[in-house]
């Protein structure tokens, strides 16, 4: 099948592996709306492709992804906002319907939506140096594209309390050791690492994989829907605070918001 020329994705094949990568470096890979949808249009037409059989998640330059596009956001309304959700909540959804096995490769750093984009994968590799940060409570917003759900699914509720009310970072190390993270490898061989096992999975029966996923995620997409609607509804009531308008500002400016 042949894809689009995309604008903020690479899309590559090495064998019956597609690797796609995140390829807006000098934005650190913010996930601006343009990367959501072309993700998503990439997700949905990779099911029909029969040359694909497994899915390596990467990302160009120092990060895997900072996260959400804060220079849009900062001008959004509720509405704005809804409709923003809305969309990328089908790019998480895109991801879990897949009848093809997608690892995460995480470098650097997998900040806010950054890293509910890895959480949505099936499995995730980390670099040694890598770090992973629920950094919504920073800027006066709350966790969003499924992190409420699966977040305390794989390290209890008590952890991730902590992680997304302290928004601090924490390391691939002990990502692996909480559950979120498979594997860790030195920061030089983590890519070839994952795609050693992406053509590993590639060699097995598509069927099998595909109904592994579907009876695995079934529960989970369910779930998930009551995790979106109230995503939204505390996402618009969070971007018409001050807190969100402080939060962005200091961003911005560089300096550690101060919240009334």
């Amino acid at each position: 099948m042949r894809y689009p020329d995309y604008q903020t994705i690479d899309i590559q094949m090495d064998g019956n592996v597609c690797i796609v990568s995140l390829n807006k470096p000098e934005i650190r890979n913010a996930l601006m709306e343009e990367m959501r949808e072309e993700l998503k249009n990439f997700f949905l037409a990779a099911g029909d492709d029969c040359s694909i059989r497994s899915i390596v998640l990467a990302a160009r330059g120092s990060v895997f992804s900072a996260g959400g596009d804060l220079k849009a956001l900062k001008h959004s309304n509720a509405k704005e906002i809804k409709e923003r959700m809305e969309k990328s909540q089908e790019l998480i959804k895109s991801i879990l319907c897949l009848n093809k096995p997608v690892i995460a490769v995480v470098h650097g750093a997998a900040a806010g939506a950054g890293f509910s984009l890895a959480l949505a994968c099936d499995m995730i590799f980390a670099a040694k140096s890598s770090v992973f940060i629920q950094s919504f409570i920073k800027i006066g917003v709350v966790p969003d594209l499924g992190a409420m759900y699966f977040l305390p699914e794989l390290v209890g509720r008590q952890k991730a309390m902590e992680m997304m009310l302290l928004g601090e970072k924490v390391s691939a190390d002990e990502m692996e050791q909480v559950g979120v993270v498979n594997r860790v490898f030195e920061d030089n061989v983590v890519f070839d690492e994952a795609l050693v096992t992406a053509k590993k999975m590639a060699e097995n029966p598509r069927l099998s994989m595909g109904l592994i996923k579907r009876m695995a995620n079934f529960n989970v997409l369910n779930e998930l829907e009551q995790t979106f609607e109230l995503e939204i509804s505390s996402q618009c009531l969070c971007v018409e605070s001050e807190d969100f308008k402080e939060g962005v500002q200091a961003f911005f400016e560089k300096r550690k918001a101060v919240y009334n």
